[in-house]
């Protein structure tokens, strides 16, 4: 089994050096970024880990901002290890895409339980956002397929059965999606008219 691949995000070059050897004793590979006001999400898409570590004393606006970037344009599981335990920080923590929000102290015992809960999380996270992003989809479709046969059945003064019949016609004869066809017919509308 492969080592997965973290990207450890610390300021505080003794503090990072205690937490990487601590996911270096719990298995990881560590690539350690210590600056700062560094691009993340560059540094992101150029190490390309599994997850992400950032340990901060209190995460700024700078931290969650760069968190948003990474969630937005390269997700990854993102664990924040602070000493904030402001309710408020947590929250926007969490909105900004961080998988696991650990306060206090961390032990080398507690790293992997606590990746392996960020990564489950994100994973689960990852799925429900494909799944709604295909329900959206499957709903703008049949609106369009709605859409079409009203247009099929008001020009060619049928049925709605018909209309839907002709449209699924044209699909297989098109070898093309129904909810193409309908979106072909309704840009033909749109210039008719």
């Amino acid at each position: 089994m492969k080592k997965l691949k973290v990207l450890l995000v610390d300021d505080d070059a003794q503090r990072a050096a205690l937490l990487r050897s601590a996911l270096h004793d719990a298995g990881y590979e560590v690539v350690v970024n210590t600056q700062r006001d560094t691009d993340l999400i560059g540094r992101v898409r150029s190490v390309a880990p599994d997850v992400v570590v950032i340990d901060r004393e209190s995460p700024d606006r700078d931290t969650l901002e760069h968190v948003c970037m990474v969630t937005r344009d390269a997700p990854r599981p993102i664990v924040l290890f602070t000493q904030d335990e402001d309710r408020h920080m947590i929250q926007a923590a969490v909105r900004a895409g961080v998988s696991a929000y650990v306060v206090g102290g961390i032990s080398a015992e507690r790293i992997r339980p606590i990746l392996d809960v960020a990564m489950a999380r994100f994973n689960e996270f990852q799925a429900l956002r494909q799944e709604l992003t295909k329900a959206k989809l499957s709903l703008t479709e049949r609106k369009q397929i709605e859409r079409a046969k009203g247009i099929v059945m008001k020009s060619r003064g049928v049925c709605e059965d018909d209309a839907y019949g002709l449209l699924r016609k044209m699909s297989m004869e098109r070898n093309q999606r129904l909810a193409q066809v309908a979106e072909n017919v309704i840009s033909m509308a749109a210039l008719l008219t």
